[in-house]
């Protein structure tokens, strides 16, 4: 027999985590989407080197599983001298992982604005910075949007791995809880429905942005 009161006294621990879960899920987003944007500048400039470099790292992290990542940077960096927190590591590891997709995202987006507008505005005596800045990227970032919000979605749900480097979060307050219980069906579920309000509550307002984003390019 299920039982979920037993649940209920431990539920403000699991929102708790929740919260947490959500701090680094924000965060990691915040790094993906600003590193991101500079991997796929270097993957479009004309320099070679950085294309390169940016193809490299792209080719890297999308052919690796992000765990491997995540353990690479908690235990691996110590032993170069570098010591992180569980939650600093997550982050990193998270917002770097998603950068790699988030830079083809972008690219996309770059390329999908005519080269017209390059040319036009290069012709008015606009440098390279100037254009990206005020014509290309406001574009872009318009047209990325719903698959920037997939990529946020995903991070919220990969952020449970972050249990595997003793990062207090949903996932892994849950599993502590079923394990000393023995109720791993009644704290499973319960993190299960934590993690779709989670996701619903992003994809609405991702929606939202999507929505506002639309009205104001009418």
């Amino acid at each position: 027999m299920l039982n979920f009161s037993l649940v209920g006294k431990f539920l403000p621990y699991m929102v708790k985590a929740a919260v947490v879960t959500i701090q680094l899920s924000l965060v990691s987003i915040i790094v993906g989407l600003v590193f991101g944007l500079v991997i796929a500048l270097m993957r479009i400039s004309k320099i070679k080197i950085l294309s390169y470099i940016a193809k490299f790292y792209i080719w890297i992290i999308r052919g690796t599983p992000m765990l491997v990542q995540l353990f690479l940077v908690y235990f691996g960096l110590p032993q170069i001298g570098i010591e992180l927190s569980p939650f600093i590591s997550s982050v990193i590891a998270l917002g770097m992982n998603a950068a790699a997709y988030i830079a083809e995202i972008y690219r996309g987006g770059i390329l999908s604005v005519p080269s017209g507008q390059m040319e036009a505005a290069e012709s008015l005596g606009m440098r390279y910075p100037a254009i990206m800045k005020k014509i290309i990227l406001p574009q872009t970032l318009r047209v990325s949007v719903p698959s920037l919000g997939n990529q946020a979605v995903s991070m919220l749900k990969d952020s449970s791995l972050a249990s595997l480097v003793t990062v207090s979060e949903l996932m892994m307050v849950s599993q502590r809880f079923a394990a000393t219980n023995y109720a791993f069906i009644e704290f499973y579920l319960v993190a299960a429905g934590f993690y779709l309000v989670m996701t619903t509550i992003f994809t609405f307002i991702l929606h939202k942005i999507e929505q506002r984003l639309s009205i104001s390019e009418r």
